[in-house]
């Protein structure tokens, strides 16, 4: 995938005060949803992130949404890289996008971190938890987000989107997946009134931190976000607990918690629960159960992008056909089990 370098660099000096062309761009290797690109110019350096090509899911590979909640939350206690540009217009690179600030510092691809010490593991988790926290606190109106998610029951309305998202992108069928879906709705909790924003992909891969400490620079990758129910983003990262780490998953399940400075998934919530003030977490079973299904939803359009040749990273998109079924398993498995 490769961009119109000169096209770009035409847009980027009408657009962006202080951007000194000529500009190259080199596609990340990463993501799988809105390819992303470094970009190198007389300035110095920053990242593009842009709509795939083709034709896409309702709402999906939303750069507008990704470029306005990191523009808010610039300042706040929520690190995130600087935004520069917003191009709408698919006529400039042949899809929208945006620039940001190239931030330097190391992604953690396995959460289990096998090469840090305790010390640097314990202070990666505390940091991300610590980070978690901030953002469910953000005074949404303040920060001029009120309009970024619509009113009433969060996990009704994802629910309802992901499962068309799901049936939408559907190549085989999957009893377990039915199954899930089945249960969610049958045990949707009653709204609890709670909203906050929602980062939506809340992981340690989708972070950047310090290289020589467990400070964390920046959260990246809102393509997800909204106004929502602030326990589905923990949720969502507590899977990480539960994954294997193994083949293309990078989870935590075997990992000894005492021996490497990772925090149990219990230590985890209940820190999150104090520093925001929540307390308890109820309804943890659904919310684990949901998070499981989204994601699976999530790597189903994964691989029907990838089967119409539209995936960032085809090889990687194609493996998605076997991980959604283990998934819905896994998320069957704390229905029934826990």
């Amino acid at each position: 995938m490769t961009i119109d370098e000169a096209a770009l660099g035409r847009y980027l000096e009408a657009h962006w005060p202080g951007f000194k062309g000529p500009v190259k761009a080199e596609k990340f290797s990463g993501g799988q949803s809105n390819p992303t690109f470094l970009l190198t110019h007389a300035g110095g350096k920053a990242v593009l992130r842009k709509k795939p090509p083709g034709q896409l899911l309702k709402s999906a590979h939303a750069v507008d949404r990704e470029y306005r909640v990191m523009k808010a939350l610039w300042n706040t206690a929520v690190p995130v890289p600087e935004m520069y540009v917003l191009c709408e217009d698919d006529g400039v690179i042949g899809t929208a996008f945006f620039v940001m600030q190239f931030v330097e510092g190391r992604i953690i691809w396995d959460p289990a971190m096998p090469d840090a010490t305790v010390a640097d593991r314990a202070g990666v988790y505390d940091a991300m938890n610590a980070a978690l926290a901030a953002l469910h606190r953000v005074d949404v109106a303040a920060v001029g987000l009120s309009d970024f998610g619509k009113p009433g029951n969060y996990f009704a309305r994802q629910l309802s989107r992901w499962t068309e998202n799901y049936r939408a992108s559907e190549t085989d069928p999957i009893p377990d997946m039915d199954r899930l879906i089945a249960w969610l709705t049958e045990n949707l909790p009653a709204d609890d009134g709670r909203a906050s924003l929602v980062h939506g992909d809340y992981r340690i891969d989708n972070m950047l931190f310090a290289h020589d400490a467990p400070k964390l620079l920046a959260i990246v990758d809102w393509e997800l976000s909204t106004v929502g129910h602030p326990f589905a983003d923990l949720a969502y990262q507590c899977m990480q607990w539960r994954l294997p780490n193994e083949g293309t998953f990078r989870g935590l399940a075997g990992v000894d918690r005492a021996a490497t400075g990772i925090p149990t998934e219990a230590d985890y919530v209940a820190l999150y629960g104090e520093r925001t003030g929540f307390g308890r977490i109820p309804d943890w079973q659904f919310h684990l159960a949901f998070a499981f299904f989204r994601l699976a939803a999530i790597l189903q359009g994964v691989l029907k992008r990838a089967l119409s040749g539209n995936a960032s990273n085809p090889e990687r998109a194609l493996k998605a056909r076997r991980n959604v079924p283990i998934l819905a398993r896994m998320a069957l498995d704390v229905i029934e089990k826990e």
